[in-house]
């Protein structure tokens, strides 16, 4: 049901909080807040009594503003300062009438961050447990303050010194929950919630059950309307097979390095499980994930060693700014484990092992509960030593305000079925399903659906489905890689040897384009060419390239066995040398027709420069992918800068 009436208000106040000029934005003012350590102000011997949050405020052009938008960062441990810019970019006239304050929590950025010595210079020999005991034992009692609780009185802290009647929360990922327990403690001061990529106010479940019920879904999602069709019928099949051949022994594969040179790497169920994750930030991953699962389970672990291996080195994760003592402090503190926090680590993990292995198998398939353990925080929180009970869940009612819910439909952190549980509960909330979407769907929607369904909650418009689209060419999973030359048919009208040793070299280097995408996915933006750093990628095979410059060389680089790559694509030139005990041996370059031109074999070859023909040289999809970190901080979207140089590749 549609918002029945514009969110619009005049507006009076005095603020309480003093803000002054930002020295790096002239749309910000800074301003600090004094809020007590213990927000029930019952006290704790020893423990200093308040900390100061750190805030940024938009004001409204007109007036002075009764309402203001909060908003909430992801985590728990994201600072949300670093992002104040692109939460009112997102917002756009929705802050016309309203403030927009964005703060880091308690704990995190420029609000008192906590520290720990354990996990700034951890021990080889430490383990994950034993770093955990650590951090809470060097944070003493202040560490039982850093809960979601805390956090939902200091945003009322706000609305008051800030002289506000009424606040929108905009949250995002475990920014959502913040959200929630809000609106539950305070529903007479919400306007309006809008939540993106959704937590429940008493998630996230320790076990991801909702996550492990999405994963086939998803999986299935990748190979609609035929993508899947030279690949695999069924991929969750090719997944469980997989998943089988590792209970019975490790699966140990070889992956290249950036230098050449070969490593033995053991990929587990959880490193699956974690590359499935990463999907949600980088739909190329994704994609090439379904493919490499479906060649390990035909028996070629080459793509699954070297895509575990590229995820490992590619800078994915929380980013430098994350707080992992305050990830910790929350996260234990606030989930309800299934143990009792009397126990010692050990039992507590005995504990939740058996609840999780007591549970259906088909809850995690698939996969296993003892997966399901292992992914989780319980291997961690188990070694938290607890001061107090576990929280009672919040059964408080949701206020039935104009609420606008957001889920990307490719989503596994936070699936739909999350969404769907908190729609529930708000008669009128209006939930958006996103297709082809991950994780923090405003800033990675590549249409302009989520961003319309904002602006129509706020004008008071029925939201509407997101019109159907095809899927984009990031998500299209790449071929298999070929396990012998033979497979590989002849390309172009170019017979026998020849014509199959240039067709390998058009996969070759659609793969180094897809790997470079993969690293260029993590790098921070680039204004020109000559911003891009030096990438350096091995080949499936053998081999390595890079990229340096506006330059590709190839140094032996081999994606099809007994095929390699050698010599430097620049704009406007090729001059590449094919070697290998497989291939037609041989040369190929760029005449000034833009035909790809040469002798392999002692034969001459040649592919005309059609816009088929030249996405295969290149290997470039029209549309790239994009990446978005954690918690709605949307970064540059590489990829499509990496289209745009291998696009001009051929072209002066």
């Amino acid at each position: 049901m549609a918002a029945s009436a514009c969110l619009c208000a005049p507006a009076v106040a005095r603020a309480q909080i003093a803000f002054a000029p930002c020295g790096d934005s002239n749309n910000f003012a800074c301003g600090h807040l004094t809020v007590p350590l213990d927000p029930t102000e019952q006290g704790s011997p020893g423990v200093t009594s308040t900390l100061t949050l750190a805030l940024r405020r938009h004001r409204a052009p007109v007036g002075e503003a009764r309402s203001a938008v909060i908003a909430l960062a992801g985590g728990p441990g994201q600072p949300a300062l670093p992002f104040a810019e692109q939460f009112a970019e997102v917002l756009g006239p929705i802050a016309a009438t309203r403030d927009l304050i964005a703060f880091d929590q308690r704990g995190i950025g420029l609000s008192q961050p906590l520290s720990c010595h354990a996990f700034e210079r951890p021990g080889p020999s430490h383990s994950l447990g034993q770093l955990i005991e650590a951090c809470a034992t060097q944070l003493g009692p202040r560490r039982a303050f850093y809960a979601t609780a805390d956090s939902v009185a200091d945003i009322e802290a706000i609305r008051q010194a800030g002289g506000y009647e009424k606040l929108v929360l905009y949250g995002t990922s475990y920014g959502t929950k913040v959200a929630e327990r809000y609106a539950q403690e305070y529903p007479s001061h919400v306007e309006a919630l809008v939540l993106d990529s959704v937590v429940t106010p008493n998630g996230p479940d320790p076990l991801s059950r909702s996550t492990f019920a999405a994963v086939p879904r998803i999986l299935r999602q990748l190979c609609d309307k035929g993508a899947c069709a030279h690949i695999t019928r069924e991929p969750v099949s090719a997944l469980a097979r997989v998943l089988r051949r590792m209970r019975r022994r490790p699966l140990r594969a070889t992956a290249i390095d950036g230098a050449g040179r070969p490593r033995t790497v053991t990929v587990s169920a959880e490193d699956l499980l974690e590359l499935l994750l990463a999907g949600d930030l980088a739909p190329v991953l994704r994609a090439e994930f379904l493919t490499a699962v479906t060649a390990a389970a035909n028996g070629d672990d080459a793509a699954l060693a070297r895509l575990l291996s590229v995820a490992e080195h590619s800078g994915e994760g929380e980013g430098e700014d994350f707080d992992t003592p305050l990830y910790y402090a929350t996260t234990c503190e606030d989930q309800e484990f299934p143990w009792s926090r009397a126990a010692d680590p050990k039992g507590r993990i005995a504990e939740a092992a058996a609840a999780a292995g007591a549970l259906p198998a088909s809850v995690f398939a698939p996969f296993t509960a003892a997966n399901a353990v292992a992914l989780s925080d319980i291997p961690a929180c188990a070694y938290w030593p607890f001061t107090a009970p576990a929280p009672p869940p919040d059964e408080a009612p949701l206020p039935n305000v104009p609420t606008l819910i957001l889920s990307g439909e490719d989503d596994l952190r936070t699936p739909t079925a999350n969404a769907r549980e908190v729609a529930d509960q708000i008669p009128d909330a209006q939930l958006l399903p996103v297709p082809y979407t991950g994780h923090s769907v405003l800033s990675s929607d590549a249409t302009p659906c989520a961003k319309e369904a904002l602006q129509a909650l706020f004008a008071g418009h029925q939201i509407r489905p997101c019109a159907p689209t095809p899927p984009p060419a990031s998500l299209r999973p790449p071929p298999l890689p070929p396990v012998r030359l033979a497979l590989v048919s002849p390309i172009g009208g170019n017979r026998g040897l020849p014509g199959r040793t240039l067709h390998a070299v058009t996969l070759s280097i659609a793969d180094y384009a897809r790997q470079l995408a993969l690293q260029l996915a993590s790098t921070s933006a680039a204004e020109s060419l000559s911003e891009l750093p030096m990438l350096r990628t091995g080949g499936l095979r053998e081999g390595w390239a890079q990229y340096a410059k506006g330059v590709l060389s190839f140094h032996g680089y081999s994606y099809v066995p007994g095929v390699k790559l050698f010599g430097t694509i620049t704009a406007g030139a090729v001059d590449l040398r094919i070697g290998g005990y497989a291939a037609a041996n041989g040369t190929l370059r760029v005449d000034r027709r833009k035909v790809l031109v040469g002798t392999l074999g002692g034969q001459h070859v040649q592919l005309a420069s059609n816009p088929d023909a030249t996405a295969a040289i290149v290997g470039v999809n029209a549309e790239a992918s994009s990446l978005h970190r954690p918690g709605g901080s949307a970064v540059s979207d590489p990829a499509r800068r990496l289209a745009g140089i291998l696009r001009r590749i051929l072209e002066p």
